[in-house]
């Protein structure tokens, strides 16, 4: 029996880990759950699955939490710190699912464990990507790979040599607005952005995709992981999202991934990790789906996707910040003071800035280093958010 922490419980990806677990309880023991504010879910969660332990991020959401518990013998607590203290107890897998920044602590404390992180956050690669995996091999650790092109990347290589890889293709859907004109994107509204036309998530990476910040995230990730150079890796958008990424190698091959637009694919392959164990997700008909299409990822479209590439040129502090940034202005978008265009705009910004200052520039990524360039790079990006609402 495997025991499993999930990380971010009640979000798109911790829901799908948790429909995956409940269906093999012969299989799983689950240790701890964390979740936010939906505390109700956050307990049904856990007693469906039995847990040790359930903890909220917030610390007023605590007195709920305990009440919705009572009677379960299920440990309680609230607050960040106690999400890392609860990546102190030991489980075979810790499947980090926490969306942002927040993600990186308790990724970085399951790792002293030596087990698997199964990593769907990734904010952990963006942010402090050589730090993550210096850690994984310091402690004898396996980092899993659970974005669906991520996984799609590893299941692709397995058996490959990596010196025969030419490159990679990550493939994007194009999101809520890749049949947009670009003269309609400024005016773009928070409900349009968060639609998505293929996949079911959480409101924050429906518009990152809109505005390809996800695949931008997503490149860094790319390079962050596997070790491949900027110029190795490409994008695509393909509006069926049914390939999740192709890599190409030295004999002209490529070697496509395909599945349908379901994260319980890439959760059920981590789960199961290193044998192939039964998932229920949609087998595909290639004879209904007849064709698949492809068009260029268009950077004057997508700004993100640029300045994703200059962020791995940069290398050092600047994924820190580009996270922090972005995280930043779609707070402001959500919020209605700023522009759906805005977002690259002052991501922008606030790199070149912190690059202007030599911000950006480190030898040896450490935590600390990493939270305060995050710090930095959101103050800035209110700053910008302010004066841009001035307007």
């Amino acid at each position: 029996m495997r025991t499993v922490t999930i990380f971010g419980a009640t979000g798109s990806i911790g829901e799908s880990t948790v429909d995956l677990i409940a269906r093999a309880p012969e299989q799983y023991r689950v240790v701890a759950l964390t979740g936010g504010r939906n505390v109700a879910r956050l307990a049904e969660q856990a007693i469906l699955l039995n847990a040790e332990l359930a903890v909220t991020a917030f610390d007023d959401c605590f007195a709920d939490l305990k009440a919705a518990l009572a009677g379960t013998g299920i440990e309680v607590a609230a607050g960040g710190a106690a999400i890392v203290e609860a990546a102190d107890r030991h489980a075979d897998l810790f499947m980090s699912a926490i969306v942002g920044a927040a993600g990186l602590p308790p990724g970085l404390r399951a790792l002293r464990h030596g087990t698997t992180l199964a990593l769907a956050n990734k904010e952990s690669l963006v942010t402090a990507g050589p730090y993550l995996l210096a850690e994984a091999a310091r402690y004898g650790a396996t980092i899993l790979p659970v974005d669906s092109e991520h996984s799609a990347v590893f299941q692709a290589l397995v058996g490959e040599d990596m010196q025969t890889v030419e490159r990679v293709i990550i493939t994007a859907s194009g999101g809520a607005f890749r049949d947009w004109p670009m003269e309609k994107l400024a005016g773009a509204t928070i409900e349009q952005a968060s639609s998505h036309p293929n996949w079911d998530m959480g409101q924050r990476i429906t518009i990152d995709s809109a505005s390809m910040f996800n695949k931008a995230m997503e490149l860094i990730e790319t390079k962050e992981f596997f070790g491949f150079q900027p110029s190795q890796i490409e994008t695509v958008v393909h509006p069926e999202s049914l390939i999740h990424a192709l890599v190409g190698f030295n004999d002209g091959a490529l070697m496509a991934h395909l599945g349908p637009p379901d994260m319980r694919h890439a959760i059920g392959y981590a789960l199961h990790w290193p044998e192939r164990g039964h998932v229920p997700v949609e087998r595909l008909d290639l004879v209904k789906i007849a064709s698949l299409n492809f068009r260029p990822a268009d950077e004057a479209r997508y700004p993100a996707l640029r300045i994703a590439r200059d962020v791995m040129q940069t290398g050092g502090l600047a994924g820190a910040a580009f996270n922090a940034a972005k995280e930043a202005a779609l707070d402001a978008f959500i919020a209605g003071q700023i522009g759906f265009l805005d977002m690259a705009r002052l991501v922008d910004e606030v790199l070149n800035r912190l690059q202007g200052q030599n911000g950006l520039s480190c030898d040896i990524l450490s935590l600390d280093k990493v939270l305060e360039t995050d710090h930095l790079a959101r103050e800035m990006t209110q700053e910008f958010v302010q004066v841009t609402a001035a307007r």
